[in-house]
């Protein structure tokens, strides 16, 4: 069977679209796993703003494109190979002339997928990080895709952009859904309150805030006491603090399930800093 560091752990995991994943990552090492997705990632519910978008990259009108997410570039693709299946060879060719901008691993590696990378990948996956990888630019006429996390609109990088002349045009190819019912989550979180739960690990923003729409701020910051925290990253440990929760664990350089995996069994497992420390 291996090494057990969880062996009689419970950790929640509040994700969606890999949770099996997740969940079997834990379970392996002798976790028992709350299963509670917070949100669902849905297409977006009308693909023609996708397509317009699409055709435009696939007409070379986008000099630049920023990818906020890996889930992004693959909805765009599955959108036209749904709608309009020949417009994805122009698509793909035209992002290989393209310069590509990713935030975080995630994007990079769904360029990967069509066997490209990017030209500029920022230091730190968040909003800021972007723009510090951008900011020794020349932007001015530059015209600039931007594929949008979720539906945030993401001001302060379109604010950034058209500040240094860009002119910018977005797109947000899905959107997040409520997943688990509402009792559901009020199930989770009163474990989470009677101290039953040794960990739980966020992999996205909405479902801090889903958590938060559902119990308040006040009762989930009260639940979130007797258990340990963990981001996947920093945008995740930035909107938890927003709230006035701290993450006490965030991998340090690589933000997916497995770093986020190991730093959790630093903490839990034998000779870590266990629940002990909440």
């Amino acid at each position: 069977m291996g090494a057990q560091p969880f062996a009689g752990r419970t950790i929640a995991v509040p994700e969606s679209r890999e949770i099996e994943v997740f969940a079997a990552l834990l379970e392996r090492r002798g976790a028992r796993v709350i299963r509670c997705p917070l949100v669902a990632i849905r297409d977006a519910p009308d693909p023609a703003p996708v397509l317009d978008w699409s055709r435009r990259l696939a007409a070379a009108e986008l000099e630049d494109l920023i990818l906020l997410t890996g889930e992004g570039l693959r909805r765009i693709v599955s959108c036209m190979e749904r709608h309009e299946p020949e417009l994805k060879p122009r698509f793909v060719g035209a992002l290989g002339r393209v310069r590509k901008i990713t935030r975080g691993p995630k994007p990079a590696k769904a360029l990967r997928e069509l066997g490209m990378k990017p030209e500029i990948a920022a230091e730190q996956p968040t909003t800021a990080g972007v723009i510090a990888s951008l900011k020794g630019l020349d932007l001015h006429r530059r015209h600039v895709g931007v594929q949008l996390y979720g539906t945030e609109p993401n001001r302060p990088l379109v604010d950034f952009l058209e500040a240094a002349g860009a002119t910018v045009s977005t797109v947000a190819p899905y959107v997040y859904a409520d997943a688990a019912d509402e009792q559901a989550v009020r199930s989770l979180v009163d474990q989470l309150h009677e101290g039953a739960v040794d960990a739980i690990a966020f992999t996205s923003s909405a479902q801090i805030e889903r958590l938060i729409a559902i119990a308040s701020e006040e009762a989930a910051r009260s639940a979130l006491t007797n258990t340990v925290v963990a981001a996947v990253g920093p945008l995740v440990a930035q909107t938890l603090r927003r709230h006035g929760i701290e993450a006490q664990l965030t991998p340090e350089d690589s933000f997916s399930l497995k770093p986020l995996t190991r730093a959790l069994e630093e903490a839990l497992g034998p000779g870590g800093r266990s629940a002990a420390t909440r």
